[in-house]
């Protein structure tokens, strides 16, 4: 057992940690992570508050994870809940106050909320303890809910959670906030300039960024885990990768609307010019100051390459867009990067970008089947993509799918 004094470094090393993180998703993943490792807990949730509203936004269960296949996620729905005093969760959004029950099933009379059965009901779990805390931004506004479920003492036993733990907790939820507040900024000038580019470009949205980005980092972390990297960098990985994926065709601002919104194909002039968003997009990060601009503009460079050399722009300088001297092929044109000359994140964003087009209802065609996609997926592994990625792909296609129906075209 740990002493309060331990508690406390423990808890400011867990803040620290936290902050090292700069997107939404992956800071809710690791928030929850280390909250349940801290208090033993087997299940929790987080909710983020959207008005009077809470949206389920991210969980954890270890019984159901178990269950799983090794490498396999743990699927879910997103939902939301109000604001009020009909949840443990809407009630605490609602008073700002921590609520510490012991056994949710033998609630007092006279309990603040009530506690909703259902997903119980539906899942087969049975909930029993429940840590629920507000996370409070520095405005004073509470911007989510973190919720810990069935404490487990050393021998796996179900036990209320620990009253002294509280206030190490609320600590931890307090930095918690702080860091989710900064993501969803971090994201929202994201998606600022997404909306500038789907002016332009109107395939340029939200939705299909977020799926991409989505796509891409469960694209990484499956192929990642298989190439032995290890779960720390994976984590460091992920959170640039899902950023700057979100901005692969950026550079789509700077290409006219008459090629950008042509109801129909480009013809071969209008596609080579089209091309150019490539480095023009990377060239907007060439000023790199962190980590994150080196991942975006790798990305919006190295998207469209192929692995057998036959994608674009090729071996140029992304500053004056001429071809790297010495990658000329026998014409005298930029010769196409080939395998991994691809940078990885270029080559898994490709499968992302490509995946989610040819799904999607665009100007000039209507969305594929399914199966015609998957096949045409396949049928380009070793060509168009890198072949243990599609493999990477194909296992985490649970999760792909489950993906698409939280992002969906609006």
């Amino acid at each position: 057992m740990l002493d309060e004094g331990q508690k406390l470094t423990q808890i400011i090393d867990l803040g620290l940690e936290i902050a090292q993180f700069k997107d939404a998703d992956v800071v809710l993943e690791k928030i929850l992570t280390l909250a349940r490792q801290f208090v033993n807990a087997e299940a929790g949730s987080i909710y983020i508050r959207e008005d009077n509203r809470l949206k389920f936004s991210y969980t954890q269960n270890d019984v159901f994870q178990k269950k799983l296949s090794p490498g396999k996620k743990l699927l879910y729905s997103t939902f939301s809940i109000p604001v009020n005093n009909e949840s443990v969760a809407g009630h605490v959004a609602a008073s700002g106050r921590m609520l510490n029950i012991p056994d949710v099933y033998n609630m007092p009379c006279d309990a603040p909320c009530l506690f909703d059965k259902g997903y119980d009901e539906i899942s087969g779990y049975r909930t029993r303890s429940v840590l629920t805390f507000p996370l409070i931004t520095h405005r004073g506004g509470v911007i989510g809910v973190l919720q810990l479920i069935n404490a487990m003492d050393g021998q796996g036993t179900i036990r209320p959670f620990a009253k002294e733990d509280e206030p190490f907790v609320m600590h931890f939820a307090n930095n918690a906030a702080i860091a989710l507040e900064r993501a969803q900024m971090t994201r929202a000038i994201i998606l600022r300039v997404i909306k500038m580019a789907e002016l332009r470009d109107p395939k340029e949205t939200g939705p299909h960024v977020n799926r991409v980005a989505s796509y891409a980092v469960e694209i990484y972390e499956a192929w990642a885990t298989r190439c032995g990297v290890s779960a720390e960098e994976i984590q460091r990985n992920k959170d640039m990768l899902r950023m700057g994926a979100m901005l692969h065709d950026v550079g789509k601002v700077a290409i006219s609307d008459t090629i950008l919104k042509k109801p129909a194909r480009l013809d071969p002039d209008e596609y080579a010019i089209m091309k150019q968003h490539t480095y023009l997009g990377a060239r907007l990060f060439s000023d790199v100051c962190t980590d994150f601009d080196e991942v975006a503009s790798i990305i919006a460079l190295n998207h469209h390459e192929r692995w057998d050399g036959n994608g674009y722009p090729g071996h140029i300088n992304p500053l004056s867009g001429k071809c790297i001297p010495g990658y000329e092929d026998a014409q005298g044109s930029v010769r196409g990067k080939k395998a991994e000359e691809i940078p990885p994140f270029g080559r898994i964003v490709a499968i992302a970008d490509v995946y989610d087009a040819l799904c999607s209802r665009r100007a000039y065609k209507e969305p594929w089947d399914e199966s015609a996609v998957l096949e045409n997926l396949r049928s380009e592994a070793g060509k168009q993509f890198d072949a243990e990625m599609i493999e990477a792909f194909f296992s985490c296609l649970d999760v792909i799918h489950n993906i698409s129906k939280k992002y969906p075209d609006h």
